[in-house]
């Protein structure tokens, strides 16, 4: 603490964890507000943004090296506007200066620190920097001492630089809009570019280890889920098994926690022995997804496995309770990254049974001088299923206890809406694979969550995050985009139409509050919000989906069940516009290359309504079917086009496509045969 009576760091007040982090440090903290260029425009100051998250193992490390030190904070209060923002918190002010940051520097990642004019225009910046200078990387304080004198002296020239800057990541964010007059009217989607995107993403497999590339290796389910598409289609046997390849080596390695379920973020490595130990709630969903599609195609007892200890890990550890999910747990336990995870050889020897202690260390991977800085992380290149044999269990439930006592990773415990949204639609689809009901009731909970406590009544929007009962900013794209596809896939698991009118509701209200000028793309952020200097356009897949690519589905999912044919055409003429990036980078546009296939093939529509239809959902839901449109229900709404003529029918099943029909089967087995044979 700053014994300085002028000290005044305003994180104290704020609910995110990590800016929690901060709030003793001797800088003069500020959080992001619209104020803060009135306030730097008035004293004359450049802004220091500083933007991480809770589980940041490389923003703990710059806090301890430099903003816990009195003499780098006293001239951080001399010279600048110090603001903290939590990316997971404020992913509109992320988005927008790491842009600024890869645009300069050609990379990123954070701490991001990056330096504003007092109006907010960025002109320098970098991630991570050290206490001292080493190799080709500048010191804090020099970077610091730099950046003033250059603000100082040579203000007009990075004025200069500055606005450039800002007209480039304008015209890079409206680069992609459509012209609708000049629409590609030749665009088809096709099996051979379905096949050209495939083969394109396979160019960068790894046919030892699976996943893609080298080191650090993330796990990309977005082209594992587009890989499995193509099988779908194709019965190309490759894709399929790069798919199980990878699958198989992610819950054999390290980045799998073999004791408490669940996985990290990424593997340091190209064999996913050595991960960054960081568990985020959003990874975990989506890896709960793909396992899940895989399940349904291969019925593969370990996929089963994982997805049951990988939902039981979001219980024990991210749940809070009532309904939903914490964001993450940290990489770092008493400051060492891995501690809580990892053991140290003789730890192992004096727990483990004498009589199982060389084939546990044989199969993990156990080395007397650690298999990784000294210690020893849990992985092996062996099935997995011999790990669920009784004599493995009891020996990792007795050393799970122990960890126990150990101290944890601190918790990053925001409720972030489009996260959330990501789980549900990860129970719905662990509960259609492996046919359990008690996951929906997972999912039905957090949407009551949801809507109860993110939702503003008198406002009539959703907040971003909730931390401890409060709401921090406005829902972005990404949030309702997430929610809306939450809201479709509940109502295939539940049969409730309600849940499809919500979904309606939403998009009627995005298309009003985040819809760009030529009324194609949505805008990140919403029209009312005002403390961004740019509102940005997001369309990469990157660790989450694009949220245009989202609503590019919702809009086809839904403009075919109210029969809105201005959505399909939006929807359409998004993927048109994308049609170039998706087919030449498939691997960075992974998730709308789904809805470019989905655009090739057309829906599957399984339609019933009736009074016990709803009971046969989970079996109608078994098998892997990637394009259907599913409405089975008790309920008759004659708003949905999908349903109309079909009041009279009870608890038959019909199998259409563009709203013709089949002949009504009454003999569910004899339904579920046919889909399976029009899919397979």
């Amino acid at each position: 603490m700053n014994a300085n009576p002028a000290f005044t760091n305003a994180l104290i007040n704020e609910t995110s964890p990590y800016l929690l982090q901060h709030a003793h440090n001797p800088v003069n903290w500020l959080p992001w507000s619209a104020s803060l260029f009135t306030l730097a425009t008035k004293q004359h100051k450049p802004i220091l943004l500083s933007i991480g998250y809770a589980a940041c193992h490389w923003c703990h490390v710059m806090e301890r090296e430099s903003f816990e030190s009195e003499q780098v904070a006293a001239y951080m209060n001399e010279h600048f506007i110090n603001v903290k923002v939590d990316r997971e918190e404020r992913p509109d002010v992320d988005h927008l200066y790491m842009d600024a940051l890869q645009a300069m520097t050609g990379s990123g990642g954070w701490p991001l620190n990056i330096f504003l004019l007092p109006n907010g225009k960025p002109f320098y910046g970098g991630t991570y920097f050290p206490p001292v200078a080493i190799q080709n990387r500048a010191s804090w304080m020099d970077v610091l001492k730099g950046v003033h004198d250059a603000f100082q002296n040579n203000y007009e020239k990075i004025e200069k630089q500055a606005t450039q800057l800002s007209n480039h990541l304008i015209e890079t964010n409206i680069k992609n809009k459509l012209d609708v007059n000049g629409l590609d009217q030749s665009f088809n989607p096709s099996k051979d570019e379905i096949e050209l995107m495939a083969n394109r993403i396979m160019q960068n497999a790894d046919s030892q280890w699976g996943g893609f590339g080298g080191s650090p290796k993330f796990p990309q389910t977005f082209s594992l889920q587009m890989l499995l598409r193509h099988y779908h289609i194709s019965k190309d046997q490759g894709s399929l098994d790069h798919v199980l390849l990878t699958l198989d080596k992610m819950i054999q390695g390290g980045i799998y926690d073999h004791l408490g379920g669940g996985f990290s973020r990424y593997s340091t490595d190209a064999q996913w022995q050595a991960p960054h130990f960081e568990k985020m709630l959003y990874d975990n969903a989506l890896m709960i997804t793909v396992l899940s599609e895989a399940y349904q195609i291969t019925k593969k007892e370990s996929y089963k496995i994982v997805i049951q200890q990988t939902l039981h890990f979001l219980d024990t550890e991210l749940a809070n309770g009532e309904g939903v999910y914490y964001a993450a747990l940290d990489a770092d336990s008493e400051g060492v990254e891995g501690k809580y995870y990892t053991w140290t050889y003789d730890e192992l020897n004096n727990i483990l049974p004498k009589n199982l202690f060389d084939s546990f260390c044989s199969y993990y991977q156990i080395e007397k001088n650690g298999n990784w800085e000294h210690t020893n992380i849990l992985w092996t290149q062996h099935d997995f299923l011999i790990s669920e044999t009784e004599k493995f269990k009891e020996v990792k439930l007795a050393l799970l206890l122990i960890r126990a006592t150990r101290i944890k990773p601190s918790l990053d415990n925001k409720i972030i809406l489009s996260w959330n949204a990501l789980l549900i639609e990860a129970f719905c689809k662990a509960a259609a694979a492996l046919g359990d009901n008690s996951f929906v009731q997972k999912a039905v909970d957090a949407m009551a969550w949801i809507e109860d406590k993110m939702y503003d009544h008198q406002e009539q929007y959703f907040h971003h995050t909730n931390t401890n009962g409060i709401n921090k900013s406005f829902a972005f794209l990404d949030d309702y985009a997430c929610l809306i596809k939450a809201y479709i896939t509940l109502q295939e698991l539940t049969g409730e139409l309600k849940y499809l009118h919500k979904a309606k509701q939403w998009v009627a209200y995005v298309q009003s509050h985040f819809m760009d000028e030529e009324k194609v793309f949505f805008y990140f952020t919403a029209d009312y919000q005002k403390d961004v200097i740019i509102r940005k356009k997001d369309n990469y897949d990157g660790a989450q989906p694009s949220a245009n690519a989202i609503m590019s589905y919702n809009l086809l999912y839904l403009g075919n069940v109210f029969d809105e044919p201005a959505w399909t055409k939006q929807s359409h003429y998004m993927v048109t516009n994308m049609h170039k990036m998706i087919i030449q980078y498939p691997s960075s546009f992974s998730y709308w290359a789904q809805t470019y296939c989905l655009m090739a093939f057309g829906f599957t529509e399984l339609i019933s309504v009736g009074s016990n239809v709803k009971n046969t959902i989970l079996q109608v839901q078994s098998a892997f079917i990637p394009f259907k449109l599913l409405l089975i229900s008790d309920q008759y709404d004659a708003s949905m086009s999908l349903l109309k003529g079909k009041q009279n029918y009870d608890n038959q099943y019909f199998i259409c496509n563009k709203g013709n029909c089949s002949v009504p089967y009454s003999n569910l087995n004899d339904f579920l045969t046919i889909i399976y044979q029009v899919n397979y």
